[in-house]
Formats: structure tokens, C-alpha cells, sequence
């Protein structure tokens, strides 16, 4: 009995996980305007940028940023991976480098765009160095006031 907990509490914090991640920048905003959320463009590399990687590690992927952007964002990570093995599909790619064309034209990494359902930015950040997931949370919900 603890055993198929176990298992059904892991698929469930798995489709949680992905859930939060929108797999397109349309499936993003037709999301954020259906549920009237903010979308969180988020800007990485995630495999050769190494502040990208520490703010996935230390905020996007802890508990408490989950729980708390499940509920409150819409959140799209356009990601620019160099190694060949880590390459997203060309179609995601071109959509990426649309929205950095458009969002990130000093080509600043990590970058995060906090914008309202019809795409006006209403404020960036970037990784900031020791800082909690309640303190990035709390950065992100300033541009929102």
C-alpha cells in the first residue's frame, strides 16, 4: 500500500511539474488569458549559462515557486541550449528567437519578462544571488501592483 503512494504521489508532482511549463508561447497566452494570469517569459540557457541554471535550481524548481506560480502565472521558458544533444525541435527554437527579438534584445541571460495576458512587459529581473524563493516571488508580484 505504501509503495503505490509512493508511486501515485511521484506521477502526480510530475504532471504538477509539468504543468507549469507551458510547451508553447501560445499555449502561454491562450492560458494566461483563460485564466487571467500573468505570464513569466523567462530567458536561459540551460546548458551552458550558469546563473540560469542556479535560479532554475535554487527558485524555479523548489516547492514553495511551484506551488506559488501554479496558482498565480503562466510561466514559458525560452530556452537557447548550445549542446547538440540538449537542441529543442527547430519550430520551438524559431518561436524562441522570435520572443528574444522581441523581449530580449541585449540578449541578457537569464532574463525574466513579467507581462499582462496581452503581452505588455510590465517589468524584468534577472538571477539575483541568495535570494529565497518568497523573495523572488515577492519581486515578480511588485511589477504586478
Amino acid at each position: 500500500m505504501k509503495k503505490l503512494i509512493y508511486i501515485l504521489l511521484f506521477t502526480c508532482c510530475g504532471v504538477l511539474q509539468a504543468q507549469q511549463w507551458q510547451e508553447s508561447f501560445d499555449d502561454a497566452l491562450t492560458k494566461a488569458s483563460a485564466e487571467d494570469k500573468p505570464i513569466v517569459l523567462v530567458f536561459s540557457g540551460s546548458d551552458w549559462c550558469a546563473p540560469c541554471i542556479r535560479l532554475k535550481k535554487h527558485i524555479f524548481d523548489s516547492d514553495e515557486f511551484k506551488a506559488y506560480a501554479l496558482e498565480h502565472y503562466v510561466m514559458y521558458d525560452a530556452d537557447f541550449p548550445r549542446k547538440k544533444q540538449n537542441q529543442l525541435p527547430e519550430a520551438k527554437m524559431n518561436q524562441n528567437k522570435a520572443l528574444a527579438e522581441k523581449y530580449n534584445t541585449k540578449g541578457y541571460f537569464p532574463l525574466v519578462v513579467v507581462m499582462d495576458k496581452d503581452q505588455h512587459v510590465l517589468g524584468t529581473t534577472g538571477f539575483v544571488a541568495r535570494t529565497s524563493p518568497e523573495k523572488y516571488i515577492n519581486t515578480l508580484n511588485k511589477f504586478l501592483k
